[in-house]
């Protein structure tokens, strides 16, 4: 019994062990996802093509001239002039804005993906395909070319004046329907130094990845402020590869976020992290409700009035009701997901609870930033 005893003790302390490690391994992050390279970047590319072989979906083209001016310019490229003053009712045809982002290192010749919308009053693009379009930068200069057939996520179906539409229909997607012709140079560094950028700013996170470096390879790292750290790396530029890929997959625990309070006015959403702390208040709601009626008021005249007219009159009822407000006391350090609760249990509508945590910032109760989007 007693070896029994003993055995279960081991296996607990086993299994509490091992949820410590992964416990504190989940915690953990590399440091490729808490921040990135300086100087390697994506960059946007915007073009403006045309989308055929649609049914019957396209764009009028008699309230969309640019379709039709663009449509001429394209067949007298292809050795097709048409007369002057042609009248071109298509609805087969769309112009369509294309994007897509050049991730960094893309070489000409590989793919990349291009989302197509609808510029015009295009009804749908499903089943539409798109012609060349050049993708052009911010200098201008095109650096990739797009052209495929378009997936559209979504359906719609009409008839008799009715339709039903599922998902949007005026945008899509062609997968790896993009070739990069041109490249954008990127350095991954200057001299003998790259430089780590964070997501997001928080001097304790730096510290812990220059301790983290500095344990991988000594002296090699510093903190520059509180979003940048300085790394020496290796000047050779397949060792530099080699350092870097090492360094990211270093595993980082990042300090605790700022206490935030995240609030959707249009949804209700409220979203909070784990630092949001309350001090000690109290919170009252109460409702008040202004109910007004119209009620008709029949006026007839007397049984000898003579010449007199039924009368129909108006009077107005206003009554205001106040239900007993609710006061809640709020301690010290409190969970603010408590406290939405309560106030959701106590009748609080979004609006209701905008205001109070709104009250509560400027009280100096809630420890957190609030911030209403």
């Amino acid at each position: 019994m007693h070896k029994t005893k003993t055995l279960r003790k081991l296996i607990t302390s086993a299994l509490l062990a091992c949820g410590l490690i992964i416990s504190g391994f989940s915690a953990a992050e590399r440091i490729s996802d808490l921040a990135s390279i300086q100087g390697v970047r994506s960059n946007q590319l915007i073009g403006y093509g045309l989308v055929v072989g649609l049914d019957g979906s396209g764009d009028l083209t008699t309230q969309t001239p640019f379709t039709v001016q663009s449509i001429i310019n394209m067949m007298g490229q292809l050795g097709i002039n048409l007369p002057p003053g042609t009248n071109l009712q298509l609805r087969n045809v769309a112009a369509v804005m294309v994007t897509a982002t050049l991730p960094s290192f893309a070489k000409p010749g590989q793919h990349i993906d291009v989302t197509v919308s609808s510029m015009g009053n295009a009804k749908s693009l499903r089943g539409g395909t798109l012609l060349m379009t050049p993708l052009k930068g911010v200098d201008n200069q095109v650096y990739a070319m797009a052209q495929g057939n378009i997936l559209v996520g979504g359906a719609g179906a009409g008839a008799a004046g009715s339709s039903v539409q599922i998902n949007h229909l005026s945008a899509g997607r062609i997968s790896g329907g993009g070739i990069v012709e041109r490249s954008v140079d990127t350095t991954l560094g200057q001299g003998e130094f790259i430089n780590l950028e964070l997501n997001t700013t928080n001097f304790a996170t730096v510290m812990r990845i220059v301790y983290a470096i500095n344990t991988f390879s000594p002296g090699t790292a510093s903190a520059i402020d509180g979003r940048l750290i300085q790394v020496r790396a290796p000047s050779d530029t397949n060792k530099r590869v080699m350092f870097i890929s090492q360094i990211q997959n270093i595993d980082v625990t990042p300090a605790r976020a700022a206490a935030k309070v995240i609030v959707n006015a249009r949804t209700g959403s409220v979203v909070m992290n784990q630092a949001v702390t309350l001090e000690a208040s109290a919170v009252a709601h109460g409702n008040l409700s202004i109910i007004i009626n119209n009620e008709p008021i029949i006026s007839q005249p007397g049984p000898f009035a003579g010449r007199g007219a039924t009368v129909v009159a108006q009077r107005a009822q206003v009554e205001i009701r106040t239900d007993e407000g609710n006061l809640m006391r709020v301690p010290g350090g409190a969970d603010l997901r408590e406290v939405v609760n309560a106030l959701t249990a106590i009748g609080a509508t979004t609006q209701d609870l905008l205001s109070i945590l709104q009250a509560l910032k400027a009280a100096g109760s809630l420890r957190a930033e609030l911030e209403i989007i």
